[in-house]
């Protein structure tokens, strides 16, 4: 078995930022609808639930990879975060099939400020 990890913090302002002043094209261009519709559900704490899922994509990213030796293209859209029943987060590669990849478990976190994600992916051992 092969694992990999992921971390990222990021500044809740800058994700703010970059809402307010590209609005929807920024928006659409890094979350996918079901992240939007869930991060607009929470009005006034919106921007710290993009700013985790914004990390929690740079987080799947950079443990994915140096695994992937750029066999696949991947895009911010390509990767989606969001909660199941429990509230608790998962993310998925979206529109491309990475046979590799075993599991892959994701811890997101934010508080006024920042907001951190952690990645750990577990590899498909090669024969």
């Amino acid at each position: 078995m092969k694992i990999s990890c992921g971390t990222d913090i990021i500044e809740i302002k800058r994700i703010k930022e970059s809402i307010e002043d590209l609005g929807i094209k920024f928006l659409e261009r890094v979350y996918t609808d079901k992240e939007m519709e869930y991060c607009e559900s929470k009005n006034s704490q919106k921007y710290q639930h993009y700013a985790a899922r914004f990390a929690a994509k740079e987080a799947v990213f950079k443990a994915i990879s140096s695994k992937l030796h750029n066999k696949y293209d991947i895009g911010w859209k390509d990767m989606e975060v969001i909660n199941d029943e429990n509230g608790r987060p998962h993310a998925k590669i979206l529109h491309i099939e990475i046979p590799e990849i075993e599991e892959m478990d994701i811890s997101i976190s934010h508080c006024k400020e920042y907001a951190t994600a952690n990645v750990v992916v577990v590899w498909k051992m090669s024969h």
